[in-house]
């Protein structure tokens, strides 16, 4: 079936596409969970032709930190972790609920395994697990401090030859030097490179490397996290065959019976017309830019901007609703969220830069509405925390959100787009970024923002970061908290007195970071109509599927996880199809 005639095998153009050319498969998006699914059913023997409306590979998953969250592999195992089916399941069960259907994730644990083994035995991926990556549901039942988060290997982009160039380029915000991208590690010795030999060595290394990539590239080819688990998704489509198509859009999905449909394709003046004899995988990353769809199905105030990648229009929605397909309704949020702060770059273009878990949890930091008091948990997931925001804005009042601390937390630990060192500060000042003031009640006012309320939330900071326990949200009282931290301070790794000036504020957004509202699917991948029968040869992984989670985020990397495994599910549903 892996037959070679239709498209150029290193083109990624919709011009050397054969028109009336005929494939098992048909993918629609490069994300993750497209690739994935391209990937398996290329393992399988099917002859795969993928397809990206934008000029990249890798839609969000490339920005991100590509964290994979499936419980009991063989990572799990090798650190030793004491999880099991019925234990990850458990945990997803008090977690989830009835906002998604079981089956889902029980498909979702079943298979997850033998998804990750797969990439893992058969191609270039390959992922690791940290001794400690806890779930962000810590107080439930059922929930581990390590073994289910994965994350993809660094990789040489220089595998990719000409291909690198197809690879999504990572948030410019998330990178060092003009495009360095660092992890986890990199981060660790890069703040410790003054104060260890080791730390310095290591920075040093790194740093000539990237110069050295970039004199010979044009940019640095040492790719990690997102970037990371796309070129090797890329590389692994390339060498079992799949054909790709990039700034091609899908006009049009015409089923021509037994599961068979007819995919218009056309970039600019050009239209392809090709046969997906088995099987359409939706994987287009969701309706977060839909025109219409964005402001219906999202809360009000709309979020301002997105920091997620910009494919994700929704256009194959509504083909897929055009043929019997509906959106679940069951979510508790209908996207999942992360706050930013928004800054314009030098080209004009807007920055949306997520608060993950490097300043909201650390000591000296707190965030307030208008009335300067305190509203959340600062150390709960970003999930939560943007869902927090919108739950107190019923009178206008937290969104924005401002973020606050100290010049102390502020020199230690940065905040948002502003670096650790509390250096440069100029231009943050200049064009608002950052507001800044020597006294709290002087950054209310530049704030516009109540100061005895202030005065108040900052005052029963001071008080709890002595006591390490925060009265008002019990902040810091989890593992997952504690873990966002400062592990150096004490007695709470999270609270933090507020007293060195200036003082310092960030303006927090909503961003929406992937759909959790999508298309309904049955535990085997293919797309439902609302009488429960299937649409025959049509499936869906990725944000295009409903999420498994329901609009809860249990864990790092609840996306990415199911994400792959269903696109391994809906490479099994079709491959089993065929072979009956």
């Amino acid at each position: 079936m892996n037959d070679d005639k239709g498209v150029s095998m290193s083109s990624a153009d919709l011009e050397s596409v054969v028109d009336g050319a005929s494939y098992d498969v048909v993918v629609a998006g490069a994300g993750a969970a497209g690739l994935a699914a391209a990937v398996f059913a290329a393992l399988d023997g099917m002859k795969v032709l993928l397809i990206e409306r934008t000029d990249y590979i890798g839609g969000t998953s490339a920005f991100s930190a590509a964290t994979t969250w499936v419980p009991n592999t063989r990572h799990s195992v090798e650190l030793g972790a004491e999880d099991s089916a019925e234990k990850a399941l458990g945990y997803l069960d008090v977690a989830v609920g009835n906002l998604a259907p079981r089956s889902l994730r029980q498909a979702f644990i079943a298979r997850g395994p033998a998804a990750i083994h797969t990439l893992e035995d058969r191609t270039n991926i390959q992922f690791r697990a940290r001794p400690f990556h806890p779930d962000y549901l810590y107080e439930l039942e059922g929930a581990t401090s390590f073994g289910r988060a994965l994350e993809p290997l660094p990789f040489d982009g220089q595998a990719l030859g000409d291909d690198l160039k197809l690879v999504r380029p990572p948030i410019p915000e998330f990178t060092i030097l003009n495009g360095l991208m660092i992890d986890r590690d990199d981060i660790a010795h890069l703040l410790k490179m003054k104060k260890s030999f080791r730390s310095f060595g290591y920075s040093m290394r790194l740093i000539a490397s990237y110069y050295l990539q970039k004199l010979r590239f044009g940019r640095g080819t040492r790719m990690v996290m997102g970037n990371a688990l796309i070129a090797r998704l890329l590389l692994a489509a390339r060498q079992q065959g799949v054909h790709i198509a990039i700034s091609t859009k899908i006009e049009k999905i015409s089923a021509r019976g037994e599961g068979a449909h007819e995919v218009v394709l056309t970039r600019g003046d050009i239209t392809r017309r090709v046969t997906a004899r088995h099987g359409v995988v939706l994987s287009s990353g969701g309706f977060g830019r839909h025109p219409q769809k964005r402001g219906q199905m999202l809360p009000h105030p709309l979020p301002p901007v997105s920091p997620a990648a910009p494919g994700h229009t929704g256009e194959l929605h509504d083909l897929a609703i055009d043929m019997g397909a509906y959106y679940s309704e069951s979510a508790a949020q209908p996207c999942f969220w992360a706050p930013v702060s928004i800054r314009t770059r030098h080209d004009g273009t807007e920055a949306a830069f997520p608060h993950f878990v490097l300043d909201r949890s650390k000591p000296g930091v707190l965030a307030v509405g208008k009335d300067g008091k305190r509203f959340v948990n600062e150390s709960r997931s970003y999930h939560e925390f943007v869902s927090a925001m919108y739950a107190a804005n019923k009178d206008g009042s937290h969104i924005p959100t401002y973020l606050i601390c100290d010049a102390s937390a502020l020199q230690k630990y940065g905040m948002g787009m502003v670096r650790p060192g509390g250096k440069n500060l100029g231009p943050f000042l200049l064009d608002g970024y950052l507001t800044s003031d020597e006294t709290l009640d002087g950054l209310a006012a530049k704030l516009g923002i109540d100061a005895a309320g202030l005065s108040d939330s900052v005052k029963r900071m001071n008080a709890y970061a002595g006591t390490g326990i925060d009265a008002d949200y019990k902040r810091g009282s989890t593992v997952y908290e504690r873990a966002n931290g400062d592990p150096s301070h004490g007695p709470n790794p999270t609270l933090g007195q507020l007293t060195a000036a200036p003082y310092y504020a960030v303006k927090l957004w909503p961003g929406d970071i992937g759909a959790a509202t999508g298309l309904v699917t049955d535990e085997r991948a293919r797309l439902l109509r609302k009488d429960g029968t299937v649409i025959d040869g049509v499936y869906a992984c990725g944000a295009d599927m409903a999420s498994i989670m329901g609009g809860v985020y249990p864990g790092p990397g609840i996306t990415i996880g199911p994400g792959i495994v269903f696109g391994y599910i809906a490479a099994e549903t079709i491959k089993a199809g065929i072979s009956s």
